[in-house]
């Protein structure tokens, strides 16, 4: 009897090598932009830090070549020397008189204050900001939304809510960091099972990189 299997065809010479090729691109890509954009942005320490290192301090001054990362290492250093001076009481009463000063300055303080609460909000180990990941409906019903809970609203705002809403950050799509501030009842929102890092890369990649092993709970969160 003759064999009913289909057997698929030879590819050809060109289409194997599209195929390597594709596949190179794909096992190559990702390695080479992470490696551009580390090297990228430890140059551009390197530009800014290494005027301000004394030559005495700078290695580069006794050896033949360069050093990329130079700047980077003393910008860590400084970073590092500046959080022990300010733990201290005499850093700490500086700190409020600069304090002081930039409060009396209208436009100044208010920047300040603001990046002051964000990077604190964010260092911080005992909060949690934008460690859930929920989903919304936006920007109307029937269309859902990846987006992250930034903390719980006690102001103003939540005064004159009739439900209890919380902070919600939607990002953009392919650029995160940007997006909208959303103040949405907790019962309208889904909290997901997948980590921040898994949410975020999402909304990047457009839905490509989707962790759909994980399970999805169905019902609204109170």
């Amino acid at each position: 009897m003759p064999d009913k299997q289909k057997t698929k065809p030879e590819k050809s010479f060109f289409q194997r090598m599209k195929t390597y090729f594709l596949t190179g691109l794909v096992v190559a890509s990702p390695v080479g932009i992470t490696i551009y954009l580390a090297l990228a942005f430890i140059n551009l320490i390197d530009r800014n830090i290494k005027p301000l290192i004394p030559e005495i301090y700078n290695p580069e001054t006794y050896l033949p070549f360069p050093l990329p990362g130079i700047g980077l290492v003393f910008l860590f250093l400084m970073l590092t020397v500046l959080g022990f001076f300010a733990a201290n009481y005499l850093g700490k009463t500086l700190i409020r008189i600069g304090e002081r000063i930039l409060n009396r300055m209208p436009i100044i303080r208010s920047v300040y204050n603001t990046l002051k609460q964000i990077f604190e909000t964010v260092i911080s180990d005992e909060k949690r900001s934008f460690q859930e990941v929920v989903l919304i409906e936006y920007p109307r019903k029937g269309l859902w939304a990846i987006a992250f809970i930034s903390g719980e609203n006690t102001g103003e705002i939540q005064a004159k809510m009739k439900d209890e809403v919380v902070n919600i950050f939607l990002p953009t799509t392919p650029n995160p960091t940007s997006g909208f501030l959303l103040f949405v009842p907790k019962k309208d929102i889904i909290r997901l099972d997948m980590t921040p890092d898994e949410g975020a890369k999402y909304v990047i990649s457009a839905g490509l990189v989707d962790p759909s092993n994980l399970p999805v709970k169905k019902e609204n969160s109170a």
